[in-house]
């Protein structure tokens, strides 16, 4: 045994011995042309006779002559101030020609040293109000009068303190301005700038690409126009860049782009779309007064410092969709005309919309805010910023919208409190609401999955996965082939995943759906008193007619028993003005008055006049037919607030004589049956009105106390809604 391993023991160092040579090789193929290569890819210094040859032989880039001037290393430090000036005075000649097709510029891996002032190399021309220098092409013309129109648009937010705009706006013959103006493309990938970049007061006509440049001094855009697209996509910018004043006209790309230090687009406009995609701000970051003509995305951007749009207009959607904001960012005086996405975001600190202007498709999607309210704060205007907030559903989102409202609850912003727990009962309102009608995806038969619109394909999909899975949530079928996105998001609404109710659950489930929608719709659930109001004052008029019509109008013969039109109108008209009252109220306060209308006569309606339709059917034979059935207290008339009181008068004898019967023919007697019916409804009146004991038709004893039931469930809502509005008993509520 021991001759064996001592057999084994050179076959093991042999084996050994060849697996570190064949890993030393492995290393060797991978890493040596590696090398080589990264040799093969050192930059060239660029000297007078590379730089003329280079001129005077462009390549073709996108049809267009370019000078070549890739993969160089370009000295332009004082100390070679020489080879400076003639790189500037070179390069100036061949791109300012008139005439031919300019020239563009290709620094692509170039490592440019010292100070870079791209403005010198652009030709220099003067814009006039009226008219542009003829130097240029119809077409590049035409580019360089866009900006008459930027500088228009901009009036919306200011007067522009740019000089060309303010030389294109006044029509003095003796005002221009001069501008640097570069006519063909400039491209600068993964270039790499070691002193400062200066392009202020610069026209840019074609495409400037500067996609994975790393500039590491201050770069200076100030006033600059961009006639066609931008890219700085992956660049780092080291230093600050300022971007002061400018004008983008078409699409600006800086996706995954690094600003360590300071970044300056106050004033800027952005006619088309700015991708600022994935980009981190590691400093402080100003886009104040600044115009975007097409989307801001700024999704799973990072803001590692103060971030200010304060004044800035958006005219489409502003992303922030998963943004990362770990300080303050302010949106104070700006203006949003489509929805801005604050979807799965993070706020570590404040967030300001004070004095925000919102348009009336816009709103604030918070859904899946990553939100802390005892470190951070949503600022806002009292009242308004509550409205603005909106979350997709219920799911996934009650924490979100239990932080918002801890914010204004610290805050003392009582309204918007209400209004996000307004949000949050119609969320629970339309998911009950999907509960009870919506179609079950794991049990929904054939034909109920053909009305949601499905193909048979489609419907054969989910059934063959129902056989070998029950669905767990809506968002499995997108993983079917057979469903698209856009079917998804029609039938999203329309179904469920959920287990089927049983009969107890399901009449549970349709109770507290039905309790949310009478809350909803009679009270903003909580939130609005004066549509409460509104709806008391529509109910007291309207069984104040009820109760006029019944004990005035009696019978036609043998003796008519009838009102007087005097009183038939003034009865009629203070019905009209009450109710409109109340309709004023409900409009003006409900967010869909005519579903609270529908809910109102639903509720108040249909029994009143089944009973008045049967109580003239039959007819009324019955002593005291010339007294009314209404009697007061005689003994006091005062404003009272009669909470335990009865709409009857008790049987004893001694309430006979202390209630009288109404003066059934004094003008003013119309106002008695307001007053009974604001008894009933609001437990508040001038006079203790009541019905008589005896000879009374029990249809009208019906009627009234049918009111005086509404009258305990709607004195409950107004108390409960007044307890959320009125701000020191709100406080009391949500104590801590």
């Amino acid at each position: 045994m021991s001759n064996y391993i001592r057999v084994q023991h050179p076959i093991i160092t042999i084996l050994l011995a060849s697996a570190l040579t064949a890993t030393f090789w492995f290393i060797g193929l991978f890493y040596i042309p590696t090398s080589q290569a990264q040799s093969q890819l050192e930059r060239t210094s660029l000297t007078s006779e590379i730089l003329q040859q280079r001129v005077h032989n462009p390549i073709l880039r996108e049809g267009n002559p370019t000078v070549d001037l890739r993969e160089m290393t370009i000295d332009l430090r004082p100390d070679n101030a020489a080879f400076r000036d003639e790189f500037y005075q070179t390069l100036r000649k061949e791109i300012q020609k008139t005439g031919a097709k300019p020239f563009g510029l290709d620094l692509s891996n170039s490592l440019i040293q010292g100070d870079f002032i791209g403005s010198d190399l652009g030709l220099r021309a003067t814009i006039y109000p009226q008219a542009i220098s003829p130097t240029f092409t119809p077409s590049e013309q035409e580019q360089l009068q866009q900006l008459r129109e930027v500088c228009l648009k901009s009036l919306s937010i200011g007067f522009p303190s740019a000089k060309d705009c303010r030389s294109l706006l006044r029509q003095e013959p003796n005002i221009s301005t001069v501008e640097s103006v570069f006519r063909s493309a400039l491209i600068m990938q993964q270039t790499r700038f070691n002193g400062a970049v200066q392009f202020a007061n610069t026209f840019f006509l074609q495409p400037v690409d500067a996609s994975g440049a790393v500039f590491n001094q201050s770069v200076n855009f100030t006033e600059a126009r961009f006639g066609s697209t931008v890219s700085f996509a992956n660049a780092t910018f080291r230093k600050d860049i300022q971007l002061t004043n400018s004008i983008f006209f078409n699409k600006v790309d800086l996706k995954q782009a690094q600003f360590q230090e300071a970044v300056y687009f106050q004033d800027s406009s952005f006619s088309l779309s700015a991708n600022f995609k994935d980009a981190i701000f590691r400093s402080l970051v100003r886009f104040n007064r600044a115009r975007f003509g097409g989307n801001a995305d700024f999704s799973r951007g990072r803001f590692l410092g103060q971030v200010q749009f304060t004044a800035a207009d958006f005219n489409e959607f502003l992303l922030l969709t998963e943004a990362a904001f770990e300080q303050a960012v302010t949106f104070r005086e700006a203006r949003f005309n489509q929805p801005v996405t604050l979807r799965g975001a993070s706020i570590l600190n404040i967030a300001d919309f004070s004095d925000a202007i919102f348009a009336l498709n816009a709103y604030l999607n918070v859904s899946g805010l990553a939100f802390n309210s005892n470190s951070a704060k949503i600022l806002g205007n009292p009242g308004e910023i509550g409205k603005m907030l909106y979350v997709s559903s219920l799911i996934g989102n009650q924490n979100v919208l239990r932080n918002l409202m801890q914010n204004f609850r610290s805050l003392q912003q009582i309204s918007d409190i209400n209004q996000l727990e307004y949000t949050k009962q119609q969320l629970r309102f339309i998911e009950l609401g999907r509960r009870l009608f919506g179609t079950n995806i794991n049990k929904a038969s054939t034909e109920k999955l053909k009305s949601l619109g499905l193909t048979q394909l489609q419907i054969e999909g989910i059934i063959n996965h129902r056989k070998k899975e029950q669905f767990r949530n809506q968002s499995e079928l997108l993983e079917l082939p057979e469903i698209d996105f856009e079917t998804y998001i029609r039938i999203r609404d329309q179904i469920i995943v959920d287990e089927p109710l049983l009969i107890g659950g399901w009449i549970l489930t349709a109770w507290s759906w039905l309790f949310i929608a009478v809350l909803l719709l009679l009270s903003g659930y909580g939130t609005q008193v004066w549509l409460v109001f509104g709806v008391g004052a529509i109910a007291i008029a309207y069984f104040g007619l009820l109760y006029w019509l019944i004990d005035k109008y009696r019978r036609l013969r043998p003796v008519p028993i009838v009102p007087t039109c005097y009183e038939t109108s003034w009865i009629l008209t203070s019905y009209c003005i009450f109710t409109s009252i109340g309709l004023l109220a409900i409009f003006r306060n409900a967010e869909q008055p005519w579903f609270t209308l529908g809910c109102l006569v639903l509720i108040i309606l249909p029994i009143p006049l089944i009973l008045l339709a049967r109580l003239y059917q039959i007819g009324r034979f019955h002593n005291k037919m010339d007294v009314s059935y209404f009697t007061e207290d005689g003994t006091l008339r005062q404003l009272r607030l009669l909470i335990g009181r009865l709409p009857v008068i008790p049987r004893n004898p001694s309430f006979r004589e202390r209630y009288m019967p109404i003066l059934w023919e004094k003008r003013w007697n119309w106002l008695n049956y307001y007053d009974f019916s604001l008894n009933n409804l609001m437990r508040l009146g001038f006079n203790d009105i009541r019905l008589r004991d005896e000879c009374l038709p029990g249809i009208i004893s019906s009627l009234a106390w049918f009111q005086w039931s509404l009258g305990v469930l709607y004195i409950t809502l107004l108390l409960w809604t007044l307890s959320r509005t009125i701000p020191g008993l709100n406080l009391l509520i949500y104590l801590k």
